[in-house]
């Protein structure tokens, strides 16, 4: 699939938790990193018009954008590609990641088409109060039962990439080391 850069290391999710903390986070990304747009309990039209200006802020920052929902709204919308469980939308919808916190949801991201998969919760999360985590050993079995890049999400920062750096990650991604 042709892709207008490389597939980000760094990740963002946005989330309604960081408020206006978002503008902050989407500057503080580096030229090159990605986000994926979440904000799923906005009503449609305030979400549209939101990421909308996010979408603004990535292409003035050289940002990959992914649309939490179908593929074929992603387009509609002008995003890079879309995240989610779907399968295979309409052709030319960009770049498709998935979440998956098991094998068998590795398994079915593969089996629809995914291009990337993001595994999680690493570590505890404050998205996810009290959500079992993987933890590094267990992340890292997982991510060696794909050929698809593995993005760690959950309770991530820099340095916690590190330590999990000869596990097989491609990258890493987060809420809050990006919006704090």
């Amino acid at each position: 699939m042709p892709r207008r850069q490389p597939l980000p290391r760094l990740w963002m999710m946005t989330d309604e938790r960081q408020g206006e903390r978002l503008w902050r986070a989407l500057h503080r990304l580096p030229r090159g990193s990605g986000v994926v747009f979440r904000h799923y309990s906005l009503p449609p039209n305030e979400r549209r018009a939101l990421f909308r200006r996010v979408r603004t802020i990535a292409r003035s920052r050289g940002l990959l954008l992914l649309l939490a929902g179908p593929p074929d709204q992603a387009r509609l919308w002008g995003a890079d590609g879309s995240h989610g469980r779907r399968g295979p939308g309409t052709s030319g919808a960009g770049l498709r990641s998935a979440p998956a916190h098991d094998l068998p949801e590795i398994r079915k991201a593969e089996a629809r088409g995914a291009d990337l998969i993001f595994l999680s919760p690493v570590f505890p999360t404050r998205s996810h109060p009290g959500a079992k985590s993987l933890g590094p050993v267990r992340f890292g079995l997982l991510a060696r039962q794909t050929r698809l890049p593995v993005v760690a999400l959950g309770g991530m920062d820099a340095r916690r990439a590190r330590s999990l750096a000869g596990l097989g990650i491609h990258g890493w991604a987060a809420i809050d080391a990006w919006s704090d």
